[in-house]
């Protein structure tokens, strides 16, 4: 499959200011530092790691709603290259037909005072409005087609977010996003609002509706067992950076990397008799403002050594599209999630 998103060292930094009055900038914090991989058409990549890693700030400059400070965004359309970090403003909002994004909170992005059926309109009548001729017809047939793909009836449309419970406010902001036939759709942890028994109907839905709309998903989450799930290859980031990238069952179960061990060894073992404990790491997150030299994991990892300390370990690739960011990546030998269930399975 060909790449529909390439991201090629990305960085963004948010200024940090100092004085009540008259402000002035005094460093920065840099959330996503030289960041890049590809997301081929009709394919799912997770985006997982603690809060304060810049999953999110790395979503919203893919489409610029967070200005990038460094680096190159291109995405594919009807096999033209549109190099995104380079647009102006009005050719900006033409492209962002192409890709849009699911919000966390669906109790926060849908207006309070808008119906249902405003909401999912307002996309196509403000395209409409630059030179998207579609009349109020075409628009309202667009609306219900895209209300039923997302389980919701006719009668609904005339409702307000307010007379819905979560997942179906997440449906409603889910068919938002899809109203104007995106390629690209970056999926902001979308289910973490919802409750357990409603997340496996939302990420049922976003399967279905890959399937028959044909979407690419950058699909950001902190549950892992959701990422495992949905998702066709996995890119785990610490610190603004992405320290290791590969399919599901690679990152899942053959990590390459000390941070995604860690990770994997969180996810929940279902055997009530396992013995089986999470990997605690030592220290806290350090200050993206000031990050330590060398790998940015050094101050936490077990395995680090005077190199790690000094020395930043680029994402090298270690074959069948495996990426780590260690220098050891080929010599530790590392637990994933199923290898550390089945040890503590054997030892019960």
């Amino acid at each position: 499959m060909s790449d529909l998103l390439t991201v090629e060292h990305l960085s963004v930094r948010f200024p940090i200011r100092s004085g009540a009055v008259w402000s002035k900038v005094v460093g920065h914090v840099t959330a996503v530092d030289d960041v890049s991989f590809t997301i081929a058409h009709g394919e799912t990549l997770g985006l997982v790691g603690e809060s304060g890693s810049g999953k999110t700030s790395l979503g919203q400059a893919v489409l610029r709603g967070h200005e990038p400070a460094a680096g190159r965004v291109t995405l594919d359309i009807d096999g033209r290259r549109i190099a995104i970090t380079s647009m102006g403003k009005t050719e900006l909002r033409e492209a962002r037909r192409h890709m849009q994004m699911i919000f966390q909170d669906p109790y926060a992005s849908l207006n309070p005072r808008m119906t249902v059926r405003d909401i999912l309109s307002e996309p196509l009548i403000a395209g409409a409005a630059r030179g998207e001729r579609l009349s109020r017809t075409q628009i309202d047939a667009r609306v219900v087609d895209i209300a039923t793909k997302c389980g919701l009836s006719r009668d609904q449309l005339n409702r307000f977010p307010h007379a819905f419970s979560g997942g179906q406010r997440q449906r409603i902001a889910i068919a938002r996003a899809l109203v104007l036939k995106p390629a690209l759709v970056v999926c902001d942890e979308p289910i973490s609002s919802l409750d357990v028994s409603i997340q496996a109907q939302v990420l049922n839905l976003l399967a279905e509706l890959q399937e028959t709309l044909g979407l690419t998903y950058l699909f950001i989450a902190h549950d892992l067992a959701a990422v495992a799930y949905v998702c066709d290859r996995v890119a785990v980031m610490y610190l603004g950076q992405i320290v290791e990238l590969g399919t599901t069952r690679q990152v899942y179960y053959s990590p390459k990397h000390p941070y995604t061990e860690a990770l994997m060894s969180a996810v929940p073992e279902p055997d009530p008799d396992s013995t089986r404990r999470p990997i605690l790491l030592a220290g806290e997150r350090p200050d993206p403002a000031h990050p330590p030299t060398g790998c940015r994991f050094n101050t936490r990892c077990l395995h680090a050594t005077e190199t790690c300390r000094a020395v930043m370990p680029p994402l090298r690739p270690l074959g069948d599209g495996h990426f780590a960011a260690c220098h050891y990546a080929e010599t530790l030998e590392l637990r994933g999630a199923l290898a550390l269930g089945a040890a503590a399975t054997a030892t019960a």
